[in-house]
């Protein structure tokens, strides 16, 4: 993939960061799956559902965490920080991409290793992990945001859902932005329900371990296409 195509591109299936990007949508799904089944109903990717999960808690509602919320928001919002510095420095959109992959790579290892050796039965355990993920997503969304794909978000899904009914277009017709968005849906719903069938049958090591190569090969998917 050349790097000097716009700092905005289209969103059509040309374009050489689709594949990246819907991996990633898959690994959000499978950690945001993880979060909220194993950790004390959070959200690591989604901040949204933090928020409304605050407000159940402040009103005493049951097996919601105020502080395991904020928590996982404090940590997105640094890994957030991270993200948007790599963006400032990194124009070129493959060396973001690669950039803001390795380092979500990285965290995302440490939360493998961390399952690895322990169970996670302990408070503290779960709001380490909840760190550790919740750090790599705020740099996904905040790298992601920089190259700024239209329909690709790898988190948000309202929107997708929006302009797909708003553009009273049919799914896998002429335009190829409500097949985007019905793709991004399905990479989203594939990966919370591989993610949850794994917490399910209490592989918790093996759902972070997935999810991290996922982002790998989204890493090397762009790095390939250059």
């Amino acid at each position: 993939m050349a790097d000097n195509t716009p700092s905005h591109p289209g969103s059509g299936p040309g374009n050489p960061l689709i594949p990246a990007l819907v991996t990633l949508t898959v690994a959000t799904g499978m950690v945001d799956a993880l979060s909220y089944l194993e950790l004390d109903r959070v959200f690591v990717a989604n901040m949204t559902g933090n928020i409304v999960f605050i407000a159940f808690a402040l009103v005493d509602a049951e097996n919601f965490s105020v502080v395991a919320s904020l928590i996982a928001l404090a940590a997105f919002m640094v890994g957030s920080i991270i993200g948007g510095q790599l963006g400032h420095r990194l124009t070129q959109r493959t060396k973001l991409f690669v950039a803001f992959t390795c380092v979500e790579v990285v965290l995302l290892l440490a939360a493998t290793l961390a399952t690895l050796l322990s169970a996670i039965n302990l408070t503290a355990q779960r709001y380490g992990l909840i760190v550790l993920l919740a750090l790599a997503m705020g740099v996904q969304n905040a790298g992601v945001r920089k190259l700024a794909v239209p329909n690709l978000t790898t988190t948000v899904l309202t929107m997708a859902v929006t302009g797909i009914a708003a553009d009273g277009r049919v799914a896998g017709g002429t335009d190829s932005k409500v097949g985007i968005r019905g793709l991004s849906i399905a990479a989203m719903l594939g990966g919370a329900v591989f993610g949850a069938f794994l917490i399910e049958q209490r592989l918790v090591t093996l759902c972070v371990g997935v999810a991290t190569a996922l982002v790998a090969v989204s890493c090397a998917l762009v790095i390939t296409r250059r």
